[in-house]
């Protein structure tokens, strides 16, 4: 109020003076003509209403501009903020004569009622937007959760509320690794592609299989399994940027499950007539050799070469079981690699040996010691020279290769010179159960042996790797850690050969690998 009123007061002290100054004016210029000029009193009058009618309309013309321009400094910053006329300026303040504090006051309310406008109106639109006002995503008959920028779940529907068995308060609003606990079947997580997508790029999509969903109070037999279906969109405008939707097959992959414990229970109680087989096949050899035709030591040679696979079939199987129930246990010691590798290689070159192939092993001298579990490294090597013999395709010769790399890894790759893998094929060579259409007539397997091969190397906290063109062989590799590298962490202050027990991967969550 008090603004106004020195607004006031300034308005009517301008127009004092204004009239003061015509009056005057006219007065000294009606007495300048009559006493010095010497005009009549009729002259003298007319000379002097010539003088305040001009006096009044310049007066009026100054005035108007001076006390509009308060009024039009309003008018200035309303168009300033109108969407139609965004183009208009805002005012300056500063350099107003008149009003300046009244006009400042009011040009800040305007401003602050369009900001609360804009927010009523951007709430009421990003609540028109919002998935819970969509009918697809709120009936949609899947699980269905989205997030913001931070990863923050702003909507989920009904049927996701009931799958992860919470209330809308414990989802909404928190973080998705905190509001579902989700585990997958290796490193490759959600929160991973979710990281890479948000540096790399505008628009993503991604799949999982087998993702297992943790649920409290529950057994892990009866966990919900279920495949996983990202999409992501950078800069959403309504704030949308993450949208997650979970397909449950349960009871699908519980039925895998079951099928592959029923296996592993049929091989395991193949194992006991295996190892009296195999020991009586080295009792023969060794009793019978040179007593008996080339001939039949050749069936010998090939019995046990049999025997020899048949018991790899059997570890693996039972080995795949045991990393599918997460009790797959490995404990890494402190080994000497180029003796493990020789020891291999040896072991497997009769298997070679009968195909007519010759297992050439180079061991670079430098290699550190590793810490590996030997049983499972040996699995790996011998899944390896197995492949690379099966797919050798009249080729006389693999090269077995190990290496210290520049990272200071311990790196190791198997080379064969046969039919290669197609380029459709590589994606997937080391998936469970996977096969190549092309070969899988030809040539036994059961779509394990890679499986299980990445499985142990990544437990060892080393990669596997391949490099292939159909018809012209393969190359396998893979790297470990050496021992020190491995043990750093985990060896006991007073026993530096401690072993270190690890799980095989068992199912990894959005953040670690499961150890025991």
């Amino acid at each position: 109020m008090d603004q106004l009123q020195r607004f006031k007061r300034q308005i009517r002290n301008h127009l004092l003076f204004i009239l003061v100054a015509d009056n005057a004016f006219m007065i000294v210029s009606a007495w300048y003509a009559y006493v010095h000029k010497h005009f009549s009193v009729p002259q003298t009058m007319v000379l002097s209403g010539i003088t305040g009618f001009v006096l009044s309309v310049g007066f009026t013309i100054l005035s108007t501009s001076y006390l509009v321009r308060p009024l039009q400094a309003i008018w200035q910053a309303i168009l300033h903020i109108s969407p139609d006329t965004a183009e208009q300026g805002a005012p300056n303040l500063q350099k107003l004569p008149l009003g300046k504090d009244m006009v400042t006051n009011l040009v800040s309310h305007i401003y602050q009622l369009a900001s609360v406008m804009d927010a009523v109106a951007a709430t009421t639109k990003a609540e028109q937007s919002a998935p819970s006002h969509d009918f697809i995503a709120t009936n949609l008959p899947l699980p269905l959760l989205v997030l913001d920028k931070q990863d923050m779940v702003i909507f989920a529907n009904q049927d996701a509320l009931k799958y992860f068995e919470k209330e809308a308060d414990d989802i909404v609003g928190k973080s998705v690794y905190s509001a579902v606990d989700m585990s997958f079947t290796n490193e490759h997580t959600f929160d991973k592609w979710l990281a890479d997508a948000k540096a790399n790029k505008p628009v993503a999509a991604q799949t999982w299989e087998r993702v297992r969903i943790n649920l409290p109070n529950h057994e892990q037999s009866e966990l919900p399994l279920c495949d996983l279906a990202a999409y992501y969109n950078q800069g959403n405008p309504e704030g949308l940027e993450t949208m997650l939707v979970f397909f449950d097959h349960t009871q699908q992959y519980g039925q895998d499950n079951q099928a592959m414990s029923f296996v592993a229970l049929a091989v395991h109680e193949l194992r006991t007539p295996l190892t009296l087989l195999r020991g009586y096949i080295e009792v023969f050899e060794e009793e019978l050799h040179g007593k008996v035709t080339q001939e039949l030591e050749g069936y010998m040679s090939k019995m046990a070469v049999a025997a020899q696979q048949l018991s790899t079939f059997t570890n693996t199987i039972l080995n795949v079981s045991r990393i599918e129930n997460d009790q797959f246990v490995l404990k890494l010691n402190k080994e000497s690699w180029p003796g493990i590798l020789k020891s291999t290689v040896a072991d497997l070159q009769l298997r070679a040996s009968v195909r007519g192939i010759t297992l050439e092993l180079t061991v670079a001298s430098n290699l550190p010691p590793v810490g590996v579990d030997r049983t499972s490294i040996y699995e790996v090597i011998s899944n390896l020279i197995d492949n690379a013999i099966k797919y050798s395709n009249g080729s006389d010769r693999i090269i077995v290769k190990s290496y210290l790399t520049h990272e200071g890894l311990i790196e190791t790759t198997v080379q064969d010179f046969g039919v290669g893998i197609p380029e459709a094929a590589m994606p997937h060579l080391f998936d469970k159960f996977y096969r190549n259409q092309r070969s899988r007539a030809q040539i036994g397997g059961t779509g394990l042996g890679l499986y299980l091969a990445k499985s142990v190397v990544e437990a060892h906290g080393g990669a596997i790797w391949v490099r292939s063109k159909a018809g012209e062989g393969s190359t396998f590799g893979f790297t470990l850690l050496p021992y020190d590298q491995v043990a750093d962490a985990q060896k006991t202050s007073n026993n530096e050969s401690a072993d270190i027990v690890r799980s095989a991967h068992g199912w990894i969550k959005n953040h670690s690998l499961y150890r025991r």
